[in-house]
C-alpha cells in the first residue's frame, strides 16, 4: 500500500510520538494530574503559536463499523487493567464525549467558509475560557500550588516542551489533511498511534495482566485492519 505525503505524514508520526510521550511523561511520571490547567496550558501555547503563525504568515486565517470495535474493545478494557484509576477514566470519557460532540455538531453545521486553521483557532479560544472556568470547581486550580515539582526545571522544561509540540503536531496535522486525501490522512493517523501504542511500553512502566495483553493485542490487529481498509479505499480513488 502506497501512502501520499510520505514527508509531511512521517513529520506527523514523529510529532504524535513526541508529543504523547511528553504529555504521558508529565501526567504519569512527574504526576501532575490536573488536567484543566495542563490541558489550560497546552492550549494556550498552541493557540499564542497559531497566532503568531498567522502574523508571519505560516498560516492562513481571515478576520464507523472499525471505529465501533475499538470502542466495545476500550470498553472491556477497565475490567482487566490493573492499574485501573476513576480519575483517569473519568477525563478519558469526558475527552470521548467532547470529542464526539464536537464531530456530531462539526458535521451538522458544516463550517465550509472556515479554513482548517480558522477551526483550530476558534477550538483554540473556546477550550481556553472553559478550561479556565473549569480548574476552579475541579479544585485544580488551588491543588497545583501543592505540586511537589512545581518550581522543579524538569516540570517547566516538559510542560514548554508537551505545549510547543503539541502546537507541532496540530500544525502538521493541518498540512497531511490538506496535502492528502482523508483515506491517506486516516492510514497516517493509524500508523502513528500504532507506533506509539507499540514503543510505549519500552520507555514507560506499565502493569499487564494476560487479560490486558491479550486485548492489548486484540486493539493493534484491528488497528492494523483498519489502516489496510484505509489505505485500500484511499488508492481506489
Amino acid at each position: 500500500m502506497y501512502l501520499k505525503g510520505p514527508g509531511t505524514g512521517v513529520a506527523f508520526c514523529l510529532f504524535y510520538l513526541t508529543s504523547y510521550f511528553t504529555n504521558k511523561y508529565v501526567l504519569s511520571v512527574l504526576k501532575f494530574t490536573y488536567p484543566t490547567l495542563f490541558q489550560g496550558w497546552q492550549t494556550l501555547v498552541g493557540g499564542f503559536l497559531l497566532h503568531i503563525s498567522w502574523k508571519i504568515g505560516w498560516v492562513e486565517i481571515s478576520s464507523s463499523s472499525r471505529v465501533l470495535i475499538l470502542l466495545v474493545a476500550a470498553g472491556f478494557l477497565p475490567l482487566y487493567d490493573p492499574q485501573f484509576d476513576t480519575d483517569g477514566y473519568f477525563w478519558a470519557l469526558i475527552h470521548l464525549l467532547c470529542i464526539g460532540a464536537y464531530k456530531v455538531y462539526h458535521k451538522s453545521w458544516r463550517p465550509s467558509s472556515l479554513s482548517d486553521s480558522e477551526q483550530q483557532y476558534i477550538n483554540y479560544a473556546f477550550s481556553m475560557v472553559v478550561l479556565a472556568f473549569a480548574s476552579h470547581p475541579t479544585g485544580d486550580l488551588f491543588s497545583a500550588l501543592e505540586f511537589p515539582l512545581l518550581y522543579f526545571y524538569s516540570f517547566h522544561s516538559s510542560c514548554f516542551a508537551s505545549g510547543l509540540l503539541g502546537f507541532l503536531l496540530t500544525l502538521h496535522t493541518m498540512k497531511l489533511k490538506s496535502s492528502t486525501s482523508s483515506g491517506h490522512y486516516a492510514a497516517w493517523s493509524l500508523l502513528a498511534k500504532v507506533i506509539t501504542a507499540g514503543l510505549s511500553p519500552f520507555f514507560f512502566e506499565i502493569v499487564v495482566n494476560v487479560p490486558t495483553a491479550c486485548w492489548y493485542v486484540f486493539c493493534k490487529k484491528i488497528m492494523s485492519f483498519a489502516w489496510w481498509i484505509s489505505g485500500s479505499s484511499a488508492s481506489l480513488h
